[in-house]
């Protein structure tokens, strides 16, 4: 993992201190057991399709405090009040971040939203241990984030199959063509392209553009960021991508379920 982003370094490197940190307080075995008593997963890559066989657009809406890149995006921030706002709107599902020295997140949030709501949710993360898996499990997410970009190709497919088996979805997510190759290896339905780059923190649309033909028609594409504009929603569904990531556009916005319903409407 050589060639990992420095930010996603630091990252990572902060994610194990907190695995160790939290695996103090609830041990693994403990987390076992709380998945036990989870509520049900609601189905994650099931909502996408059913929007997509409709003709909608399978809209993924981010409840996002704030970022490493941008700081503070949204002051007035009620997890709660925002998820039901995006179900309003007509998202299909909710992802939140829960990751809380570079992004404001916090378990709670995920806890409450989801209650508030019953739209499924992905826990937005930096998972790199079968501990926060459990951990996701247990606090009620559908779905995991799987960042090729952060894990070498065993544990990946560990941590894929993990998720599987406690009954989540798995997102995951490509930069590139490499990190793309090593992703297609998986049996997963979902393949997200994120359209920033990691060093430089710009984002273009022709990041999901340029990956497109190398991804088999059984795979859901699910394009993340640069999406602000009926434009990009256009350009984007007029190549045959049907699903969105779409979180600062929606947390700058007086109303994030209003501004969803415009943009996509």
């Amino acid at each position: 993992m050589s060639d990992t982003p420095d930010i996603l370094k630091k990252i990572i490197a902060r994610k194990w201190e907190e695995i160790e940190e939290r695996s103090q307080q609830v041990s693994l075995d403990e987390l076992k057991t709380l998945c036990k008593s989870a509520p049900a997963p609601r189905g994650f890559v099931a909502s996408i399709e059913k929007r997509i066989s409709n003709g909608e657009p399978g809209v993924i809406a981010e409840i996002k405090k704030a970022s490493p890149s941008k700081g503070v995006i949204r002051e007035d921030f009620d997890p709660e009040s925002i998820a039901k706002s995006y179900e309003a709107g007509g998202a299909a599902c909710l992802s939140i971040l829960t990751d809380v020295d570079y992004f404001q997140g916090a378990t709670q949030y995920l806890i409450d939203a989801r209650a508030a709501v019953s739209l499924p949710v992905i826990r937005k993360d930096f998972i790199v241990d079968e501990y926060q898996v459990y951990e996701a499990r247990a606090m009620g997410a559908d779905c995991i984030l799987i960042i090729v970009a952060a894990l070498d190709d065993q544990k990946m497919g560990e941590l894929i199959s993990r998720a599987y088996k406690l009954g989540m979805d798995v997102l995951v997510e490509v930069h590139d063509k490499e990190e793309l190759q090593r992703a297609l290896q998986f049996d997963t339905r979902l393949i997200g392209i994120n359209n920033r780059n990691l060093r430089t923190f710009e984002v273009s649309l022709n990041t999901t553009l340029e990956l497109l033909e190398m991804i088999p028609d059984d795979r859901i594409v699910v394009t993340e960021s640069a999406i602000h504009t009926p434009d990009d929603v256009k350009l984007m569904r007029d190549n045959e991508v049907h699903a969105f990531l779409v979180g600062e556009a929606f947390m700058r916005a007086d109303d994030p379920g209003s501004k969803l319903k415009e943009l996509f409407s």
